[in-house]
């Protein structure tokens, strides 16, 4: 993964975001409780939502500088976003949601990198569907290959497999797995649950209550944060 770095504040109501951490594994997972500023994080990092202060870095890239006035749109980050509910366009058939965000390129180009996800994520008797026909884990494969259309150089995940029924969420565990290393794309995961933090993470970053506790290797960090009264270890 290209290096990482985030270190921002937002006041958010009666909740603050202080967050500041530096990665460089290709799985990473922000772990905790709902509600500790996980999926307002992603926001941030994706441009959705602006800190007051602080600054993002991907690689040698500045995304966001408070002290510099640099914040670039989410268009220029070059950052896929699956969120939670998935948030597919409802009036648009499957093929039309992929190509959203690739609408400036040629219809060639258009279609071969249509075709190509097609293939990945298998929905070639999908494409002329509509979101509301689809089962929640088509659904998912039409966000994440809608995320991956425009070559994203960040892929964010907010709960993928929260909507699933157990049995569906260890079959997408593991495609996600492939995936990721078939396209060796990095990816900054949310979740809170346990199970996928240690299926799928190099690196997991312990959230709460707005700021990071620990961060480091998935079994030290979800062992620490078991352990009631003990100070978390920090690696960065």
């Amino acid at each position: 993964m290209v290096g990482l770095r985030v270190a921002i504040q937002k006041k958010l109501g009666n909740f603050s975001l202080s967050v500041d951490f530096a990665v460089e594994a290709s799985f990473v997972v922000l772990f905790g409780a709902s509600g500790c500023g996980k999926s307002s994080t992603l926001a941030a990092l994706a441009g959705l939502l602006q800190p007051e202060k602080g600054c993002i870095q991907l690689g040698s890239q500045l995304l966001f500088d408070g002290a510099r006035k640099i914040n670039l749109s989410p268009q220029q980050r070059r950052i896929g976003y699956v969120f939670q509910n998935y948030a597919l366009f409802p009036h648009l058939r499957v093929r039309e949601n992929i190509c959203f965000g690739i609408d400036q390129l040629s219809k060639t180009a258009q279609q071969e990198c249509l075709d190509r996800l097609i293939s990945i994520f298998r929905l070639d008797r999908l494409t002329e569907r509509y979101p509301g026909e689809l089962s929640g884990g088509q659904q998912q494969r039409v966000a994440l290959a809608r995320a991956l259309a425009p070559n994203p150089q960040l892929l964010l995940l907010d709960e993928p497999f929260s909507a699933l029924d157990e049995e569906l969420r260890d079959e997408l565990r593991d495609e996600l797995k492939d995936l990721h290393q078939r396209l060796n794309l990095p990816i900054l995961m949310v979740t809170h649950s346990r199970a996928e933090a240690l299926q799928l993470a190099e690196t997991v970053i312990l959230m709460k209550s707005g700021s990071v506790s620990a961060i480091g290797l998935p079994a030290e960090v979800l062992s620490t944060s078991r352990s009631m009264g003990q100070t978390p270890r920090f690696s960065w």
